[in-house]
């Protein structure tokens, strides 16, 4: 069940990541002003989309203490590495952002660590 919890959290961090990226580039550049700033930080705050983002925070940390029940804290934190992978691939996915040799590279090694652990850990 602790892994379940696991891919839970994974998967409402990766939401959250993609919803809020989406929102920011809704709308827009960050002023440079104070009072421009707080007006796009409230634009942004008062989006149902962006409450629903962090939200999915929220709760991706409950999975996570649920996760904590069920694991030992040295088997399922390198799991949390995997959000980077994730976010990486989704990030091209949907927002068309560029995979590079060493974000590949980094999240192989990354994925190969995992297995490790989850394998000999």
């Amino acid at each position: 069940m602790g892994y379940v919890y696991i891919a839970l959290m994974l998967a409402l961090t990766l939401y959250g990541q993609l919803v809020l990226k989406w929102q920011v580039g809704r709308v827009g550049t960050l002023p440079t002003d104070a009072s421009g700033q707080l007006q796009y930080l409230g634009q942004l705050l008062f989006s149902p989309w962006v409450v629903s983002g962090l939200a999915s925070a929220f709760l991706a940390s409950i999975f996570w203490m649920l996760a904590l029940t069920r694991m030992e804290l040295s088997r399922a934190y390198p799991f949390t590495a995997l959000g980077l992978v994730l976010v990486f691939a989704a990030s091209a996915a949907v927002f068309g952002e560029t995979l590079s040799a060493g974000k590949l590279l980094g999240g192989g090694f990354i994925v190969a660590g995992i297995c490790i652990i989850a394998l000999y850990g």
